[in-house]
């Protein structure tokens, strides 16, 4: 029963911390890639602010900071995608700073709902040393169901239980930083011929 209550408690917290997002995202008009340059070299940039591309998605994507809602520094923003359903300019997700340096908080939409995309769902990013990457793993639980036909002492052991059980890590998923790379746009880590 109190591993019932504990789990319930942790839904409820986790929908407690999203209420302050945005539950649907938005999409802003007039963004694309170049323009989104041009700001950045307009501007004092911190470290997690730029340009940079979901391998696993293949989709380009600017961080830049936001003066939205309480303790959301940061919001993510489409410029280009496989996907033509989802247009430049829609707003992915968001991130936070954490008590870490190098730790925050993101959310990205993971439902979509015709043109827009809802559903925040919340990860613990990692920003590495150099800021080229910002990785982060969504959390994986499943639930052990244990029946206990004996029930040796039944008023003590319940004869059914549901217990909340993390599964085995997983390499985690992330973002390279494609801009600014070294001041001269190119991806990192990539090799240039001259």
């Amino acid at each position: 029963m109190r591993n019932l209550l504990t789990t319930l408690l942790l839904a409820l917290l986790a929908v407690a911390s999203q209420a302050q997002l945005p539950p649907q995202s938005v999409v802003l008009p007039g963004i694309d890639e170049e323009g989104m340059k041009a700001r950045f070299a307009e501007s004092d940039m911190q470290q997690l602010e730029g340009i940079w591309y979901y391998p696993n998605e293949e989709m380009t994507l600017a961080i830049e900071k936001w003066d939205g809602e309480q303790n959301i520094g940061y919001r993510i923003i489409l410029l280009a995608s496989g996907d033509i359903e989802l247009l430049p300019g829609t707003v992915m997700g968001y991130v936070a700073r954490s008590a870490v340096d190098n730790k925050f908080r993101l959310w990205l939409y993971s439902q979509r709902s015709h043109v827009t995309l809802a559903s925040p769902l919340e990860c613990v990013a990692t920003l590495n040393a150099d800021a080229t990457s910002l990785t982060f793993d969504p959390p994986h639980w499943k639930v052990k169901v244990r029946v206990n036909f004996a029930r040796f002492l039944p008023s003590l052991f319940r004869g059914v239980s549901v217990i909340p059980e993390k599964e085995e890590e997983k390499l985690p998923v992330g973002f390279k930083k494609i801009y600014p790379a070294g001041g001269n746009g190119n991806v990192f880590n990539e090799i240039r011929y001259l």
